[in-house]
């Protein structure tokens, strides 16, 4: 197996093995030094190694809650069409050009707040006849 192919703990048990076959870990205060490191190496690998499964595993629940936070949004928001009758008016905000329903009380009112950019503007009544 080459060496890049290897994981941290793989990487840190093979550093242990060579340190071992060069006689390195000896009882000499140097050996006792470069094991306590080797140690220290091996431990940091295998929390680094929880560490990324735990973020791997975090990061598809992530996805999965935002897909269905997307689903959730798109109902909700599928739901605000204006085919309520009457009493709802669909308004497009003049920043951000987004389209949003009003009801009849706040369209007289006069100013409305866009819930997409929070723009306030105000609203003008329009009859549907051109003025010529």
């Amino acid at each position: 197996m080459d060496k890049k192919d290897m994981c941290l703990t793989e990487k840190a048990a093979y550093l242990t093995g060579l340190a071992e076959g060069m006689g390195a870990l000896d009882d000499s205060n140097q050996g006792k030094i470069l094991a306590a490191a080797l140690d220290l190496i091996g431990d940091m690998a295998s929390v680094i190694e929880e560490l990324d499964a735990y973020v791997d595993e975090l990061s598809e629940q992530v996805d999965e809650i935002d897909e269905d936070l997307d689903d959730l949004e798109s109902e909700f928001y599928e739901d605000e069409d204006c085919d309520c009758g009457d009493e709802f008016y669909e308004i497009t905000c003049q920043k951000c050009h987004e389209e949003f329903c009003v009801d009849e009380e706040t369209l007289l009112e006069g100013g409305v707040e866009c819930p997409n950019c929070g723009a306030e503007f105000e609203v003008e009544e329009d009859d549907g006849e051109d003025d010529e």
